[in-house]
């Protein structure tokens, strides 16, 4: 009888006394973990690209001594590019890259007295212009300079019949300058905002005769353009360094 007596009385004492052993024995202990390591990321320029671009080409209104005009207009376009670039020292590179542009619309459409029209459609713009850039890790600013060439196709009518004419000049061939930002926004593959202006020079009538005392019209270009290239870079590549 006492057994079974003693038997419960020790259960409710191993139960009054659980907490404060459990107490004595202390919290599970915590480790402050460091956080898990994050490699820089590496991005190169360096390497050959090819993309293409589409945009807009905007040309002043030109005049003969005032009294023939050609017209001032705004015409879509769109091309292709292709260049290399070398990055060194390590935010600058280098580069040189050449475009070309496809035309919308006239370039110039000019009436002069007696029924004599010119017209200069001008079909495509092209360049080959070396690059100086200054990046930072993904972005890049760059300015531009180089050779320039316009396609033109000019007639001349008169009383709506078409006739010969000479120019002192072609105004083909010219100088491009320029400037823009481009973005490498994955390992291959960046985008970039441009402008570019053309410049092929003054050019003057020497035939018909008619048309030599109108003197000479400019012939340029401002365009803006919104390009992507694919790089097939070399070197250091555009992910984690483990």
């Amino acid at each position: 009888m006492k057994k079974l007596l003693l038997a419960p009385l020790a259960l409710a004492v191993l139960g009054a006394a659980a907490p404060t052993f459990a107490a004595d024995l202390g919290g599970r202990p915590y480790y402050n973990r460091a956080p898990a390591y994050a490699a820089p990321i590496y991005y190169n320029w360096t390497g050959f690209y090819i993309g293409g671009h589409v945009g807009g080409a905007f040309a002043a209104s030109n005049n003969f001594n005032g009294l023939a005009l050609g017209d001032a207009n705004a015409r879509l376009l769109g091309g292709v590019q292709a260049g290399g670039d070398w990055q060194f020292a390590p935010n600058w590179l280098v580069g040189v890259e050449g475009q070309y542009s496809w035309l919308g619309g006239n370039y110039m459409h000019a009436i002069f007295p007696g029924g004599i029209v010119y017209n200069n459609d001008q079909r495509a713009l092209a360049s080959i212009t070396g690059r100086v850039g200054y990046s930072w890790g993904p972005g890049l600013v760059y300015v531009k300079g180089g050779y320039a060439y316009s396609d033109n196709r000019e007639t001349l009518t008169i009383a709506g019949v078409p006739a010969a004419f000479m120019l002192d000049s072609d105004h083909r061939n010219g100088y491009t300058v320029g400037a823009g930002v481009e973005y490498m926004f994955a390992q291959n593959w960046s985008a970039k905002a441009e402008y570019q202006y053309y410049d092929f020079g003054n050019s003057r009538f020497l035939a018909p005769a008619a048309l030599v005392p109108f003197g000479s019209f400019h012939n340029d270009e401002h365009t803006l353009k919104l390009g992507v290239n694919y790089r097939f870079n070399f070197g250091a590549p555009v992910t984690a360094r483990y």
